[in-house]
């Protein structure tokens, strides 16, 4: 059984002399990369992968907390392991 990775697009560049690399044209057009736009290298000691910071991390963040209300779980957790400990000791 083979394990292949479908790429949507494999692109080649060169490091400069001072360690400069281009974006490809149609990788800076897809994503609308502008000059002066920052990035981050995550390197996982296999890959090396580059993530564009959005220009207002804030607004990229909003709503990705939506679902489960963290500190109501924390706190239904405390009361569970209070029960238990509780449990544990002889009166």
């Amino acid at each position: 059984m083979s394990c292949k990775m479908r790429l949507e697009a494999e692109m080649q560049t060169t490091l400069s002399r001072r360690g400069q690399l281009v974006l490809a044209a149609e990788i800076r057009k897809r994503y609308n990369f502008r000059e002066g736009d920052r990035f981050v290298w995550l390197d996982d000691g296999q890959t090396i992968k580059l993530i564009p910071i959005p220009k207002d991390p804030i607004t990229a963040l909003y709503g990705r907390g939506k679902g489960e209300n963290l500190v109501e779980k924390l706190l239904e957790d405390r009361k569970k392991d209070r029960r238990h400990e509780q449990k544990k000791v002889p009166a």
